[in-house]
Formats: structure tokens, C-alpha cells, sequence
């Protein structure tokens, strides 16, 4: 697959996630951005939960896989780590298996609640190490070198905001959306790079 290609996938990723929420969440009218867990549009009790965990989590993540390779690729001319690649590639497999095991709200330890949260925390962790160390990879890249700002703003900003349920804590669902709306850009920017990928001589 060609830069392109990896890049289209990339940017659907977060249109496909973007679409599934707005859809689903439309059809709940109790529930509320404010105080609600995105999760819980496809918890096990939750009508159709799994149009939800399939569009919402499952094949997002598996996109986010594939276009992490590209990225990667397009950038790794040498030998070097791959942590980068390790990080977004394990980051859009735990998304998936948070929706391979809906959550259950109403039991926390319940084996499938623990696999959901497994998922969502090693998502986001393993978001964080590939975001991380992708910076010192772009800097070998004349072309990547224009992505390192932005790249570390969104991640940084995630961190910022991932204290938002401990603060606000009367409305914690919009902290994790700010959260999962600045992940998505991170991918959504850096898939529109890799779309428009010319090498440049470093």
C-alpha cells in the first residue's frame, strides 16, 4: 500500500468514529455528554451496542493499526526505534478490544468491564509512547519536521485534560471527549500528512 492509501485510512479512522457517535448518541435521549462515558453507547445493556462498538471502536482501532505502519514507514529510512510505531500500532489494537468487551457500568469487576477498561487505558497509554517518540523521529525528516509541533500540542493537551473528571467532576464526560477529540486530530493530522507525502532531500 502506497503513502496514500495509508494516509486515507488514517482520516477515516476519526470520521468513522465521529459519525458512529453522533448516530448513536442521537438515539439515546437520556444520554448526556456531560456525564456520561463514550463507553457507555455500547456498555452490554445499551441498545445496539455493538453498531457501536464495531463503528465506534472496533474498526476504528483496526484502521489506526494499518495507517500506523504507513506512518512509520514513511519516515524510518534508517534503522531505528520503534517505539513509535509500537505505541500508535498497539494504541489502535486496545481501541478495538475495548469494543470486542462492552463495558459493564452497573459491575466494575466483571471480566468483561475489566477487558473494556484494559482496552481503553492501554489505548490511550500506548498512545502516549508512540506520540511521544515520534517527534525525534520527524526531526531526521525535512518533511516531518512541520508536524512536530502540533503533534506534541495535542498530546500534551490530552494529558492536560485527562485530569478534567477529577476537577470538574459534575461533568466528566466532556473532559473525555476533549480527550478523544484531540487524540483523533493527532491521527487526523498526521494521516493528512502522510497522504500528501514528498520526500525532501534531508
Amino acid at each position: 500500500m502506497k503513502n496514500k492509501g495509508f494516509g486515507l485510512l488514517g482520516l477515516f479512522a476519526p470520521i468513522l468514529f465521529g459519525v458512529a457517535y453522533l448516530l448513536m448518541a442521537s438515539q439515546r435521549p437520556e444520554y448526556s455528554f456531560l456525564t456520561k462515558a463514550i463507553s457507555e453507547l455500547g456498555s452490554v445493556d445499551a441498545p445496539n451496542k455493538w453498531y457501536w462498538n464495531v463503528f465506534g471502536y472496533i474498526l476504528p482501532g483496526v484502521l489506526i493499526s494499518i495507517f500506523s505502519i504507513g506512518l512509520y514507514k514513511s519516515m524510518a529510512q534508517r534503522p531505528s526505534s520503534r517505539l513509535p510505531l509500537t505505541g500508535i500500532f498497539f494504541s489502535g489494537l486496545f481501541m478495538a478490544i475495548s469494543g470486542i468487551f462492552p463495558g459493564d457500568f452497573d459491575d466494575r469487576t466483571s471480566t468483561t468491564m475489566i477487558l473494556h477498561s484494559i482496552g481503553s487505558f492501554g489505548c490511550y497509554l500506548f498512545f502516549l509512547m508512540g506520540a511521544f517518540t515520534y517527534p525525534k523521529l520527524m526531526r531526521e525528516s525535512k518533511y516531518w519536521k512541520a508536524a512536530i509541533v502540533p503533534s506534541l500540542t495535542l498530546v500534551w493537551l490530552t494529558v492536560v485534560f485527562g485530569s478534567w473528571p477529577f476537577v470538574f467532576t459534575e461533568m466528566p464526560g466532556l473532559g473525555q471527549r476533549i480527550v478523544f477529540l484531540l487524540y483523533f486530530l493527532w491521527i487526523a493530522i498526521n494521516a493528512f500528512k502522510l497522504y500528501n507525502y514528498k520526500p525532501i532531500n534531508k
